[in-house]
């Protein structure tokens, strides 16, 4: 009983795995099949982006050497605060760093307060222009007083020597009637006593000149000193930032795509702090790699979903493309901004919310078309398919998406296709030979235009 047990049990088992390999079989023999549809067509080209408003109200950190001034723009993240510049060739840029700002999306008025930048290297910078201006006062204060004094003695000198002459010159009339050699001598006394004189007037003329121009020099060193502290004090009361108009505030962001935000350094040469976007008009920014950057122009229409509201779906255009691509973090290749507008508002859309864009490249009405994988080509590079009626129907190709192509010649709708080619694909009979002629003859016109293109 036993034994019988067992045996039964191992024909259990084989009866078990003869199925489970019958099925598998079948499964793995499945043949799949596609059918050529008639209707529209599209061609177009997909990738993920971001908002970004059209319009935008830069908030820039003070700046140093121009009259402060307030400008709007109206380009794309270009309109601005308007340089907040002030000081000269005394004053030195520095990295500014934040010190504290508003949280991002928070709604301000114009002059509300925005941000706070970091006092601590320019109020040393002030401390020390403080120290130096009392020490450009005090040394034209004592240059002043030195000036005093000598100019005193000389002055002193000069009125003592016309004394020297004046009584020379009685000395002289004195003595008419005295002998020639007297008379000689007092006259070379009056002219060594008029020299002197002279000479003292000229001393004193040069050195008043001299003194002039050293205290004019350290003048000039007070009056840059003056200049340079009140332009530190009135660059410090710019460190905070306050909205130049009514917006929404958004954090700017930074070319390795981090936002400036609390602890960030802000660049002396790109001194945004955030934006002021105008929510009334949005752009969506797309980067397409170089491939399919040439289907894309100017005015073509384009589908947007925005990943915050998958109920919604918007339209757009292609406004710009970008002349230059760049490498892009974790993409090797070059890949080009393109900027679509989207078409109307809604109050509802925020920058940097991610988009997911469809550019119409062409479409095309009442067209035969099946999917890629139903074509194929032999040695000879003529397209072909495989019907389920056992035909080997060659075709004429038209344009092709991501996942199907138009067949101009060849095919009617509603034709089932082998979507993989038939193990038996010998015995199937080939027919569409009268247009292999078309096909060449647009092979070869298409190698015409690929060589006057590469000349």
């Amino acid at each position: 009983m036993k034994r019988l047990l067992i045996i039964g049990g191992v024909l259990l088992a084989v009866a078990a795995l003869v199925a489970f390999n019958m099925m598998t079989t079948k499964k793995g023999d499945t043949i799949v099949y596609a059918e050529a549809k008639e209707g529209s067509f599209e061609i177009s080209v997909s990738n993920s982006g971001e908002l970004l408003a059209e319009k935008s109200v830069d908030i820039f950190g003070p700046s140093i050497g121009q009259q402060n001034n307030q400008q709007q723009g109206g380009n794309r993240q270009g309109g601005n605060q308007g340089p907040q510049r002030m000081g000269g060739g005394d004053m030195h840029a520095m990295e500014l760093k934040i010190q504290d700002i508003v949280p991002e999306g928070t709604i301000v008025k114009e002059g509300d307060y925005i941000a706070q930048l970091d006092r601590t290297s320019y109020a040393n910078t002030l401390k020390d222009a403080q120290d130096q201006l009392k020490t450009y006062q005090n040394n034209v204060d004592m240059k002043v007083l030195d000036t005093a004094v000598v100019l005193t003695n000389l002055r002193d000198e000069i009125k003592n020597q016309r004394y020297v002459v004046e009584e020379a010159t009685i000395t002289l009339a004195q003595s008419k009637y005295e002998p020639p050699a007297t008379i000689r001598q007092a006259e070379i006394s009056l002219d060594k006593a008029q020299r002197t004189l002279h000479q003292r007037i000229k001393s004193y003329e040069l050195r008043v000149a001299q003194t002039l121009s050293e205290i004019n020099h350290e003048k000039m060193h007070l009056s840059r000193q003056i200049t340079l502290e009140k332009d530190l004090e009135e660059y410090l009361a710019k460190f905070t930032i306050k909205a130049p108009s009514d917006g929404m505030v958004i954090y700017k962001k930074e070319r390795n795509g981090s936002k400036r935000k609390a602890g960030s350094q802000v660049n002396p040469f790109d001194r945004v702090i955030a934006t002021l976007p105008d929510l009334s008009s949005m752009i969506s920014k797309v980067y397409v790699n170089e491939i399919e950057v040439s289907k894309i122009k100017p005015g073509q229409k384009a589908n947007i979903k925005v990943d915050a509201f998958p109920k919604k779906a918007y339209t757009g255009s292609v406004i710009s493309i970008a002349n230059i691509g760049e490498v892009l973090p974790n993409s090797d290749a070059k890949m080009f901004e393109v900027l679509i507008k989207v078409e109307g508002s809604d109050p509802d859309l925020r920058p940097t919310m991610t988009t997911d864009n469809k550019i119409i490249i062409k479409t095309f009405d009442n067209v035969i078309s099946v999917p890629t994988e139903c074509v194929m080509a032999g040695a000879d590079s003529l397209p072909f398919v495989y019907e389920k009626n056992k035909t080997k129907q060659i075709v004429v190709l038209g344009e092709s998406n991501e996942k199907n192509v138009i067949i101009e010649q060849g095919l009617e709708a509603g034709r089932s296709l082998y979507v993989i080619a038939p193990d038996d694909a010998e015995s199937f009979k080939l027919v569409g030979e009268e247009l292999i002629p078309v096909i060449r003859e647009r092979n070869q016109t298409k190698k015409n235009e690929n060589a006057r293109y590469r000349r």
